[in-house]
């Protein structure tokens, strides 16, 4: 026993210098590039020459006004490793390209010392190092996003940090008797789920992302199905902004097109809740509420993704039938059947029937 226990530590500490030998060898490639870059468009704005940067454009999805177009994948150019386009900034030529060019160059140096004294700091810390010049936080998060498709790198190999202090490299060994993972839209549920002692009940693992999860979260949701080999579910309002969460973990969102490969879990199951459920479980008339004209937009426009005809049309189908009757409820809802009818029942029989999407 105490041999397997010396083997096992052992192991631990071979994985964990590993992994600190490629986090090194990674920051001191983008060192690398960074000068390499910096030092090239030095050397041609001092040679009068306008240097230009060519960015990769990425989309992991595309809305077509066309529903059979959408539908064929013959006309949709979507990837999730290929770029759809190119951008080119040119210092010399354009102010917004100047401008953009500008912000880009302060923050790889900012990204540079980083590197070099292997701290990290927060994307509102960079914003208030030059913030005359940044003007918004939404300058600086495009800059990182240029910077990440420029270096073919993820944003945490920059080491930004994010609103939540999350480091999935700090992670060692993970070992769960979870059954299975669930994701809970709102922070309610969560609270509801835990003071149910859900997970101890029905052996799984709660996350939440507090509505549109941020890449820690997102990260931390992929490397546990990675590591852990487990179903996830996932539970969020019946409202379009509730499928679009889900749509962000399951095929990644469009401003971090780029990085969806690892960002997203193509596998995560759609639990509810459904436009169905509400008569299924015979809800009172008051729990559902009429889906506004800005509702109706926003569900309209997910209608037009092509991944919602190519390879969802069980999903697409739930989307129809809730704009056919234009109403929408939240997953608090059910606490009309009971206080805890939302952990012992609904959350339960949906997977042991396998009644989700």
């Amino acid at each position: 026993m105490a041999g397997r226990d010396k083997r096992r530590r052992a192991t631990a500490l071979d994985d964990d210098e590993r992994r600190g030998r490629r986090r090194q060898e990674e920051a001191a490639f983008l060192l690398h590039k960074i000068k390499e870059l910096v030092g090239w468009v030095v050397a041609e704005v001092a040679a009068g020459r306008s240097p230009s940067v060519e960015l990769h454009r990425y989309q992991n999805y595309c809305a077509s006004a066309s529903t059979s177009a959408a539908a064929s994948p013959s006309t949709c150019a979507c990837s999730y490793d290929a770029p759809v386009g190119t951008e080119v900034l040119s210092l010399l030529r354009k102010e917004f390209h100047a401008s953009r060019l500008n912000v880009l160059l302060r923050v790889l140096l900012v990204v540079q010392q980083l590197l070099q004294e292997n701290k990290h700091c927060s994307k509102r810390d960079i914003y208030y190092m030059y913030p005359s010049i940044f003007v918004e936080q939404a300058v600086v998060d495009r800059a990182i996003n240029d910077i990440c498709i420029l270096f073919k790198c993820s944003r945490h190999n920059l080491n930004v940090a994010f609103s939540i202090p999350v480091s999935i490299e700090a992670i060692k060994d993970v070992v769960s008797v979870a059954h299975y993972i669930l994701l809970v839209e709102k922070e309610t549920v969560f609270q509801r789920l835990a003071n149910d002692k859900f997970c101890e009940r029905n052996r799984c693992i709660v996350i939440t992302g507090r509505g549109y999860p941020d890449i820690p979260t997102r990260r931390f949701l992929c490397y546990l199905v990675e590591q852990l080999r487990l179903p996830a579910y996932c539970l969020v309002d019946s409202d379009p902004y509730g499928f679009d969460i889900l749509a962000t973990y399951k095929f990644g969102s469009m401003q971090l097109a780029y990085d969806a490969n690892v960002l997203r879990v193509p596998e995560i199951r759609w639990l509810g809740v459904f436009t169905s459920d509400f008569e299924e479980y015979c809800l009172p008339d008051c729990c559902v509420l009429h889906l506004s004209s800005e509702d109706r937009r926003k569900l309209e426009g997910i209608l037009t993704r092509c991944y919602l005809h190519r390879e969802a049309p069980e999903r697409r189908s739930e989307l129809e039938a809730m704009l056919e009757k234009g109403v929408k409820f939240e997953i608090e809802a059910l606490s009309a059947r009971s206080i805890s009818f939302l952990s012992q029942e609904y959350i339960p029989q949906k997977i042991k029937l396998e009644r989700h999407i």
